[in-house]
C-alpha cells in the first residue's frame, strides 16, 4: 500500500531551501527538523544553486565580507571590555 503523496507549496520550499543555505546546517538534519525526506530537500537545494549560479557567487562573496567584518567587530569589542574593566579598577584604586 503506497503512502499518500505530500504537497509542499512553494513558500515552504522556498524556506527550506534558505534555512540550508543561510544556517550551514546539513540537508539531513534540516529534513529532519522539517519532517520530510532528505532527497528531496536535497534535490530543492540543488536546484535552487543551478537556478541561482550567479547570485549566489556574489552573496558567498558578501557572505565572507561580513564574517571577517563580524569577526573584526568582536575582537574590538572583546578589546574594548578588557580596557574598560582597567579602568574600572584603576577608578577603585584611585578613590581608595
Amino acid at each position: 500500500m503506497a503512502g499518500k503523496r505530500r504537497k509542499f507549496d512553494a513558500e515552504f520550499r522556498a524556506g527550506a531551501v534558505r534555512i540550508v543555505t543561510e544556517t550551514g546546517k546539513p540537508i539531513t538534519q534540516v529534513a529532519k527538523d522539517l519532517g520530510i525526506n532528505e532527497t528531496t530537500l536535497a534535490s530543492w537545494v540543488s536546484r535552487a544553486r543551478r537556478a541561482g549560479g550567479a547570485e549566489t557567487a556574489g552573496e558567498s562573496e558578501e557572505l565572507a565580507r561580513l564574517r571577517r567584518e563580524n569577526a573584526q567587530l568582536k575582537k574590538d569589542n572583546k578589546e574594548l571590555a578588557m580596557e574598560r574593566d582597567v579602568l574600572k579598577r584603576c577608578m577603585v584604586l584611585w578613590v581608595k
